[in-house]
């Protein structure tokens, strides 16, 4: 599985590798370097952090579902209430 990004959020990534590479590492990257940095982050790193978000969601779901009947239900024909004798 490839991790497909928005070009906009490419280019906002490859300005932060660029900016943090220039700046902590006191190495600067051009747009390319950075663009094949980042290109090996998705393809190497990417699908560990893909596999635990999913988990994290299932997980998430997993532990809700048992009250979804009562987070899920509303009284019907709650207009007219019922009388107590007849």
């Amino acid at each position: 599985m490839s991790i497909e990004l928005p070009p906009e959020t490419t280019e906002a990534l490859v300005h932060s590798i660029r900016r943090y590479a220039e700046e902590e590492l006191e190495h600067p990257l051009g747009a390319l370097q950075a663009q094949w940095f980042l290109d090996f982050i998705l393809a190497e790193v990417g699908p560990s952090i893909y596999n635990r978000a999913i988990s994290d969601a299932q997980r998430y779901f997993q532990e809700r579902v048992p009250d979804l009947g009562g987070a899920c239900y509303e009284p019907e024909l709650p207009y007219w209430p019922r009388r107590s004798g007849g």
